[in-house]
């Protein structure tokens, strides 16, 4: 089975659960208020199970549970500091997810009550207090309302439900080795595509698709095993910079995002994979106006920006260093290459920045053109342009580009220009990405390989004579002749058609004169 195969089977199973579970949810709150819920306990769990593990690891050799040590004083405080030490908070046995599970599985004669689970999170969040994890760990629960009247009029009421969201979320086989999608990300991903028609598309919350990823971080990471830091400014559920993590040793992730909701699921998808507190910085504030992270360079960037969106393009900006060398601001009602001067800025010298944006960067005129033309004949920084296929990403059916952008490049006389748009496999709603395509998206990179139809590394007089106007079709030809038409051959079968006609009229007429018509 392949990798994107075992990627769709897993979806498929995580979407049945994530359906089960609305319908739990379902009329006592709106759609889009499910995943506050769903992916908030999930979360917890793993928090739960990381804990669990660890102290059981911990008093293996004492021959005593979890649950014994914490009444017993000595072991207590030394558990707890080593606990908030290693993974930087502690939940108490009473407050596992285990526990709860146990105790509702007991029915009536259970200790579980949604007050009890409310405490569990408040208890997670105050462990932290002083600790260096603080900051991670502050105000991630903050979406999910367990006293809301909307799980429910009673305490009574509101437990039933949570619970019977809990037993859902015990079957979800997401600390296995083998699972090849981001459990947090997908479930978002599914939860806005099926339930928040209006929440989440309008503030252009696209997550970005497994397969899209792995090209970005393929491209960042290409030559090498390990890299010093990754970084993400539009880093949404965090799954992008996850994904980098995969294609090579990552010492340390950065990330920033406007939209709290999704700035708390990053924070959670970070430790979820493993990834320790001390080794990521994710801020939570708009990356252009307030960036977070000014005055350090990475040796990776990633990213998918929400697309045309609206920024202030305020004057001060034009004495910002981030701006001012290009002599233009992006126009305020389209911030797309307000990011990619945001990106270059932060881009280490040997580092590769790759970034998802809509086409309309290639080709856009006025304030847009002169910073495309400044990126490519003043810094040479463009490395390579390639086209996706449209219908790829939920919540918009736009085709994409990926621009590949370092600072300093070895193919500093080229640019190289990839049409994909065609590659794909089609899909119930959106169209797919095989491992193959991806593989030849990748390698063609590589390569920098003229294939016909495909992919044309344009030099940089080529660009310049098109105007720095980086439309792919200008480069890469993919007109497709039609065939010859005989003429002849056509107007010899009119006229048979038209005999055939004239003998079928005959015969026709001879009928409805026998039958007096």
């Amino acid at each position: 089975m392949t990798t994107s195969e075992k990627q769709r089977q897993q979806q498929a199973e995580l979407h049945k659960k994530l359906w089960a579970m609305a319908n739990d949810l379902r009329g006592q709150m709106e759609a889009y208020e499910f995943k506050d819920y769903i992916l908030g306990l999930i979360f917890y769990r793993y928090l739960s199970e990381k804990v669990e593990d660890r102290a059981n690891t911990l008093l293996k050799e004492d021959n005593i549970t979890f649950a014994e040590a914490w009444e017993k004083e000595e072991y207590r405080e030394d558990l707890s500091s080593y606990l908030i030490d290693e993974l930087g908070y502690v939940i108490e046995p009473k407050y596992l997810f285990s526990y709860f599970l146990a105790e509702i599985e007991k029915g009536s004669k259970g200790n579980f009550d949604v007050e009890l689970l409310q405490n569990g999170v408040k208890a997670i969040e105050a462990s932290t207090l002083g600790a260096d994890s603080q900051e991670d760990f502050q105000n991630l629960f903050d979406d999910m309302d367990l006293t809301s009247s909307k799980l429910g009029r009673t305490v009574s009421d509101r437990s039933k439900l949570i619970a019977k969201v809990i037993v859902n979320i015990a079957e979800i086989p997401f600390l296995q080795d083998d699972v090849e999608i981001d459990i947090l990300g997908d479930a978002y991903e599914y939860m806005i595509s099926q339930f928040a028609a209006n929440a989440g598309k309008k503030a252009g919350e696209f997550y970005t698709p497994q397969q899209v990823s792995k090209i970005l971080a393929k491209v960042v990471t290409a030559g090498k095993t390990e890299i010093r830091d990754v970084y993400d400014g539009a880093c949404g559920s965090g799954s992008l910079l996850l994904r980098v993590g995969k294609e090579a040793k990552v010492y340390k992730y950065y990330g920033q995002e406007k939209v709290s909701t999704t700035y708390n699921l990053a924070r959670m998808n970070m430790l979820l994979h493993g990834i320790p507190y001390q080794r990521f910085d994710i801020k939570n504030a708009d990356t252009i106006e307030e960036p977070q992270h000014l005055e350090q360079r990475f040796e990776a960037i990633v990213a998918n920006p929400p697309y045309s969106a609206k920024w202030s393009a305020d004057e001060k900006f034009t004495e910002d260093e981030r701006f001012s060398a290009y002599a233009k601001l992006a126009p305020k009602s389209k911030a797309d290459f307000a990011f990619i001067q945001h990106f270059i800025h932060q881009l280490d010298d040997s580092g590769t920045m790759a970034v998802v944006l809509p086409h309309g960067v290639l080709f856009r005129g006025a304030a847009e053109e002169a910073i495309r033309k400044y990126l490519i004949e003043e810094k040479n920084y463009l490395d390579a342009v390639i086209g996706l296929p449209a219908n790829i990403f939920y919540g918009t059916s736009i085709p994409t580009c990926i621009l590949v952008f370092k600072k300093c490049r070895k193919h500093d006389d080229n640019v190289l220009f990839i049409d994909a748009s065609n590659e794909f496999e089609k899909g119930k709603n959106q169209n797919l990405l095989s491992d193959e395509h991806v593989d030849k998206i990748i390698t063609t990179y590589l390569s920098r390989e003229t294939i016909n139809k495909y992919s044309y590394p344009a030099t940089l007089d080529e660009i310049k004579e098109n105007d720095y106007n980086l439309n792919i079709p200008r480069y890469v030809d993919t007109f497709e002749e039609e065939a010859v038409i005989d003429l002849k051959a056509v107007t010899k079968r009119l006229k048979e058609i038209d005999e055939e006609i004239s003998k079928v009229d005959k015969e026709l007429e001879k009928y409805f004169k026998e039958l007096g018509v």
